[in-house]
């Protein structure tokens, strides 16, 4: 389904291989959370999609844990942004920002974190959506 969507869309897209079970729970292990329904099963489909310069539009299940693993783990980071917790990172913008989703509250809607005024935006009302949206450029940062 996740490649179908993807594929027609402008702009490069290179999908990876399937994610194994193993490495998406390592993932939730270290999240310390479930992924989201849609972005589990996208991982099972592809584990992560590169874009035209090797920005990751969706990162591997490997990418996800250690990025959000990082961020929410720096201490001088606590001192700069506000809580990381409630969001899980899965994707760049190329420029230092980044997108995440809200597994807490199990809401599917897609929201940008602006490095430098650390203000969290939403984007798109889905994982489907945030992928359509940002390849046709209509989300713009």
């Amino acid at each position: 389904m996740w490649t179908e969507l993807v594929a027609p869309l402008p702009g490069t897209a290179v999908f990876q291989a399937p994610a194994t079970e193993a490495s998406l729970i390592r993932c939730t292990t270290i999240l310390g959370h479930p992924l989201p329904a849609d972005l589990a099963a996208l991982l099972r489909e592809t584990n992560g999609i590169e874009g035209e310069y090797g920005d990751g539009l969706i990162w591997s299940a490997e990418r996800i844990a250690s990025e959000n693993q990082n961020l929410r783990e720096d201490a001088e980071l606590t001192t700069l942004y506000m809580p990381f917790d409630p969001l899980l990172f899965f994707a760049d913008a190329g420029n230092g920002d980044l997108f995440a989703l809200l597994p807490m509250i199990d809401r599917p809607d897609v929201f940008a974190w602006n490095h430098e005024d650390d203000s969290r935006t939403w984007v798109a009302p889905s994982l489907a959506k945030y992928l359509e949206w940002w390849l046709t450029g209509q989300i713009k940062l």
